[in-house]
């Protein structure tokens, strides 16, 4: 007989029907009770075993983490808590599980011993929902940016330019290091190396994003990522995974409506398609909040968050503004912000971006027109700027308890421009000459923005640790599993 889902077995609309359940246990209660889930919802389907007529030796393997197989009939619960129960007429072990050495008992387990074991902690509830959340996001990305016309763009994962000009990338060679081949001057001989040249893991997909939104006008990436930032942060992972629209004969003003229309579509679709998952991490953070003293929990509760989204516009704030905010803001004065603000280009920190937030406007935030030595080559710069406070035609979306979620910019499309500013930050035009191209042969106004896919599943689930939302996270010294 084929297995059903249990989703499908809690949300049936017939009993008294032969059903076949495939899943891991979770509980086994009074040698009679079998909680069993397989993923495919946050809820179990309680399996009632007839243990007078089950052999001593099967009892004693339905254990926490075995997969059982149960053949029975679907029938109304007699017990609170669930609308349906399977009766069990036949049971079969298909993976013992060894109760004393399963490190996912059912009891609360702190999230570092989790991440230590995130090979397994998918097992439970709060990572199963973590997971489930996660996926109909991703799915929600494309449903948003194909209805709209936009082009699926797999850009190169192995590069040889530096997008962001920050210089802190894995690099990937077939080179030898124990026998490295050397220049005349002792450098590295790249020229022997697979691409014969210097290559890394991407950055952005930014770049050849833009090649493509100027053929087909609107495109978008979605792929992995990498920074090599010694960064051991509960923010920063050196493997996420980013989406990247570029829009051509779009201004900033387009930017910025797409994005807030963009976040608010993905929010809604994992709300309506997920309600069972974000009612659990709801319950989950505000137990977690209890420890915490008053000051420290959130104003609002997770889905309370999620609906603020949905419901406001987005404050949009120039950064000149921002910095006045700032710079005359309490925690600035009594110098409780551990980056103080004096001055107009200063380079805006998390604890900053979140007072505009949290604090100050309570709404997310855009935060536009960046001082340009703060901001990467490749933003259109203003017009009209005095000297000294040139700025960049650049934004920011700013979220509660995460910061910055989205950056982006109107592109220079200025042949002349972009190379004055390449020049200037000491960037080979002969690296880039691909790129010039686009300003060479058809420029026109584009724009885009980037967004950190696991800051979004971060803010939609409520967790705190960026580690907790991707499968098998990579951080400076942790490579495993």
């Amino acid at each position: 007989m084929k297995h059903t889902k249990v989703k499908d077995l809690l949300n049936s609309t017939t009993t008294l029907q032969e059903i076949n359940a495939k899943g891991w246990v979770r509980t086994f209660r009074n040698n009679q009770f079998i909680a069993l889930n397989d993923g495919s919802t946050i809820n179990n389907i309680q399996c009632v075993v007839d243990f007078e007529n089950t052999p001593d030796e099967t009892l004693k393997r339905i254990t926490t983490g075995a997969a059982v197989s149960v053949t029975g009939t679907l029938v109304e619960s007699q017990g609170a808590g669930q609308k349906y129960e399977i009766q069990v007429k036949q049971l079969e072990i298909l993976g013992d599980s060894d109760a004393e050495k399963f490190p996912m008992q059912p009891k609360k387990h702190s999230l570092e011993f989790l991440r230590e074991n995130a090979h397994l902690r998918v097992r439970t509830n709060a990572f199963g929902a973590i997971m489930r959340v996660r996926s109909v996001l991703a799915h929600a990305v494309h449903t948003y940016f194909q209805e709209k016309g936009f082009v699926y763009v797999n850009t190169p994962i192995i590069t040889g330019s530096d997008a962001e000009g920050a210089g802190e990338m894995f690099k990937v060679t077939a080179l030898p290091f124990d026998n490295t081949p050397r220049t005349e001057e002792g450098k590295v001989d790249y020229k022997k190396d697979f691409f014969g040249k210097e290559t890394n893991l991407t950055v952005s997909g930014q770049l050849e994003g833009e090649t493509f939104a100027m053929a087909l006008g609107q495109i978008y990436t979605f792929g992995p990522t990498f920074r090599a930032e010694n960064s051991n942060t509960s923010r920063h992972l050196a493997e996420f995974w980013m989406i990247e629209p570029e829009v051509a004969f779009n201004d900033l003003e387009d930017n910025m409506d797409l994005a807030e229309d963009f976040i608010q579509f993905v929010i809604k679709y994992v709300m309506d398609k997920c309600p069972e998952d974000l009612k659990f991490l709801e319950g989950r953070l505000l137990e977690e909040e209890k420890s915490k003293p008053q000051a420290e929990r959130s104003e609002m509760a997770l889905l309370e968050k999620l609906n603020f989204v949905l419901e406001n516009n987005f404050k949009r704030v120039s950064y000149t503004e921002a910095i006045d905010i700032l710079r005359n803001s309490t925690p600035n004065k009594k110098k409780k912000f551990q980056y103080i603000i004096n001055e107009w280009g200063a380079d805006l920190q998390s604890e900053h971006e979140r007072y505009l937030v949290e604090k100050h406007f309570k709404c997310p935030v855009i935060l536009f027109d960046y001082p340009a030595n703060i901001k990467a080559f490749y933003m259109r710069l203003n017009d009209n700027t005095e000297p000294g406070k040139e700025t960049v035609r650049a934004m920011d979306i700013l979220f509660p308890g995460i910061g910055e979620i989205v950056g982006g910019s109107q592109r220079e499309e200025r042949f002349d421009v972009l190379v004055e500013k390449m020049k200037a930050l000491g960037i080979d035009e002969e690296e880039l000459w691909w790129y010039l191209d686009t300003r060479r042969f058809g420029s026109a106004v584009h724009s885009g923005f980037g967004l950190g896919f696991e800051r979004l599943v971060l803010f939609v689930t409520g967790m705190t640790n960026i580690r907790d939302v991707i499968p098998f996270p990579r951080t400076p010294g942790s490579a495993e599993f």
